[in-house]
């Protein structure tokens, strides 16, 4: 490989590096361990965004869902044509958007607010006018994307994510969940076949 692509390789791995850093350092620890409590409570999630955060945010609900807690991607345009249902009193709303400006989710939010559901926010401007209408913010810190543009959603979309995986790491720990349960509901893959054999 030339040596231009391979600093390109390294210096988007540190830039990652960096970003998971500056947004555990930044994280608020009362606010994620509220979040973690709703989240474990709450009968449904519903995980809303758009873009990278969007593609984050299916990622979280197939992560709850792995940890049976029943959980959908719900799209900003299909919610405010019916997909809104889906929400309850007593559910948890989680969006993501690092400008907290994301004009498809105050629609969304005004729903949650009128059917008693909580809202966790996922947003690097808690000041944000998205992050003023929720419940709990978990704040997070770019330090700067991959590309050389300082464009594309590559840095931000990993805060996201480790913002989740966090999440996911503590709520299994509040609910007690365990290993034999994961198992029955993933029989398949490599996954599947390594809990089988330590049945």
């Amino acid at each position: 490989m030339e040596q231009k692509l391979t600093d390109i390789m390294k210096q988007a791995f540190l830039r990652e590096q960096e970003t998971i850093l500056a947004t555990s350092e930044r994280m608020d620890p009362e606010a994620f361990e509220r979040a973690v409590y709703a989240l474990a409570e709450a009968p449904r999630i519903a995980a809303t965004g758009c873009g990278h955060s969007g593609i984050a945010c299916m990622h979280f609900a197939h992560l709850m869902c792995c940890a049976e807690k029943p959980a959908r991607f719900l799209s900003p345009a299909e919610a405010v044509h019916g997909a809104g249902g889906f929400m309850q009193s007593g559910d948890v709303l989680v969006w993501a958007s690092r400008g907290g400006k994301t004009d498809e989710l105050f629609p969304i939010l005004d729903i949650c607010h009128k059917k008693s559901v909580t809202v966790i926010g996922i947003t690097e401007r808690p000041e944000s006018e998205l992050a003023k209408e929720s419940d709990i913010i978990l704040p997070i810190r770019v330090t700067e994307e991959t590309d050389k543009y300082n464009c594309q959603g590559t840095s931000s979309f990993v805060a996201v994510t480790a913002v989740f995986d966090a999440l996911q790491a503590a709520v299994i720990e509040e609910t007690g969940y365990q290993n034999e349960q994961f198992a029955l509901i993933h029989p398949g893959g490599a996954v599947g076949k390594r809990l089988a054999e330590k049945r």
